[in-house]
């Protein structure tokens, strides 16, 4: 195993999934009515895991035949996590994300587990900023490691995702409170922009 290219992978994969768009608040929305949470980790982690493998394979093969499309595409996609990363930051000073609402009050109504599975999907497989980031951007950087290392590059990309979604949608009840403050909002926002910022940098090599 070349934990190098695992570290790479995982810091990847981190800093791009740690975000609040729809997938992930729909995942912690679900986690906080404990509703099909399960399912759903289950669906979003076997979905990166397919699309990360897709995209470093696949990437690899389009390095070897068109390198400079490839990395015309890899810096492409740089350039949108310096904007990603800088808006990130602009949250952090000046923050506009709603409050998701929790209903604490009473119990959550029953879910069908269907119109959820699909929705889940949906969010997943529909939405164009997954495959910008497993493909194009996680999918480029690991076809530029060594050979031997992609695999290490995308298991450490698919561990990062597994964790992430177990952690958001088992620990969302304990989260949510803490998030109905600006400030919590602030501290997020910072963290995100100041690694996206540090890993485009890192990217250009």
């Amino acid at each position: 195993m070349n934990w190098l290219s695992f570290s790479h992978g995982a810091a990847l994969c981190a800093s791009l999934i740690v975000t609040i768009g729809a997938q992930n608040a729909f995942v912690l929305r679900q986690g906080i009515m404990r509703s099909h949470v399960g399912k759903i980790i289950a669906l979003c982690a076997l979905s990166d895991f397919i699309l990360i493998g897709a995209g470093v394979g696949g990437a690899s093969v389009l390095v070897q035949r068109y390198p400079v499309f490839v990395h015309t595409m890899l810096y492409v996609g740089l350039a949108y996590l310096v904007w990603f990363g800088i808006n990130a930051l602009r949250r952090a000073v000046r923050p506009e994300n709603a409050v998701l609402d929790t209903n604490a009050s009473g119990a959550a109504p029953t879910q069908r587990a269907m119109p959820i599975i699909l929705m889940t999907l949906a969010l997943t497989w529909l939405n164009p900023h997954v495959y910008l980031d497993t493909f194009l951007l996680i999918g480029t950087a690991g076809a530029r490691e060594p050979e031997g290392a992609r695999v290490a590059f995308a298991l450490g990309a698919m561990v990062v995702s597994g964790i992430w979604f177990i952690g958001l949608g088992y620990g969302a009840r304990a989260l949510a409170p803490l998030f109905r403050r600006a400030t919590a909002w602030r501290v997020l926002d910072g963290a995100i922009g100041s690694m996206v910022l540090l890993l485009a940098v890192t990217q250009l090599r």
